[in-house]
């Protein structure tokens, strides 16, 4: 939902398909959909409770505990996920609907429908939750089944940390790009970030300076950046991914989605920003 919203703030059509509920708190965040031009004909208003998230800052950092049990968020059927894409030409998926049961499973059986049909793009992003996966290795099983059926995948020097203890970064991207990511990109906080693709030597991109008032929603950010770049240059096809191997357009990408969290850092919650705001901060530096 965060990267719907980035994506419609960033000037894209977007739309949401999601679960939501049909109770108050459910209705709040509809109606934020709705509130940031994201496209709502796709969402399910489940009779389920809504999932419940508190966030404990320290230093801007953000921790988390979750209430998932039963919750609409989860609860996906066949029927429900078989509509999916809808006409999109990308979709993306990751975070807890990838890896959370019930309906994990009925999700990643669509998404490798969809990456067999090969005519749509699909991005991925794990972003790990030790808080409630708890277990490193069965996480790391749900991500394995997940990643071969992206063509971009996003992850947090984070998520390589706790998915993968004591593996090298580098060695993981390797695994990721040999079984069919066309782009890989780790974010490391303020070191910035890094591009992989097949055959290409890296492209790395420092962070922008930021005065930190919260990191909640930055990845989602950088996330909502990163897909936007791609698809500003007409590259967010399985085609066109794969064959993007162009440092300086890398580069560029990487600068875009890096503003995008840079903004959300400074201030408080998952507030993404407008592409007005995202080209204002670039022209700045």
């Amino acid at each position: 939902m965060n990267i719907a919203i980035g994506l419609a703030r960033l000037g894209h059509r977007t739309a949401f398909f999601g679960r939501v509920s049909r109770d108050p708190l459910g209705t709040v965040l509809y109606r934020h959909l709705e509130w940031s031009g994201v496209e709502t004909d796709y969402v399910i208003r489940g009779p389920e409770p809504s999932t419940i998230a508190l966030v404990e800052l320290s230093g801007g950092q953000a921790r988390y505990e979750f209430s998932v049990s039963g919750t609409a968020d989860f609860q996906w059927s066949a029927q429900e996920v078989a509509v999916l894409p809808a006409g999109a030409p990308a979709v993306h998926f990751g975070s807890l609907t990838s890896w959370q049961p019930p309906g994990d499973e009925v999700v990643n059986r669509r998404m490798a429908e969809l990456r067999a049909a090969g005519s749509v793009l699909i991005s991925y992003d794990p972003n790990a939750r030790p808080t409630l996966q708890g277990d490193a290795a069965s996480a790391r099983a749900k991500v394995a089944r997940s990643a071969p059926l992206a063509h971009v995948i996003k992850a947090s020097a984070d998520d390589i940390d706790y998915l993968y203890d004591g593996r090298k970064l580098e060695s993981v991207v390797e695994d990721w790009l040999g079984e069919g990511a066309a782009l890989v990109v780790i974010t490391s906080g303020a070191d910035g970030a890094t591009a992989w693709v097949p055959g290409q030597v890296a492209v790395k991109r420092a962070a922008f300076p930021t005065t930190v008032v919260d990191t909640v929603g930055a990845g989602d950010a950088f996330m909502s950046g990163l897909l936007g770049g791609l698809g500003r240059r007409g590259l967010a096809t399985p085609a066109a991914v794969g064959s993007l191997g162009d440092p300086s357009v890398l580069a560029e990408i990487l600068d875009e989605a890096g503003a995008g969290a840079a903004i959300t850092c400074s201030r408080a919650g998952a507030n993404p920003p407008t592409r007005a705001e995202v080209d204002a901060f670039l022209a700045a530096r």
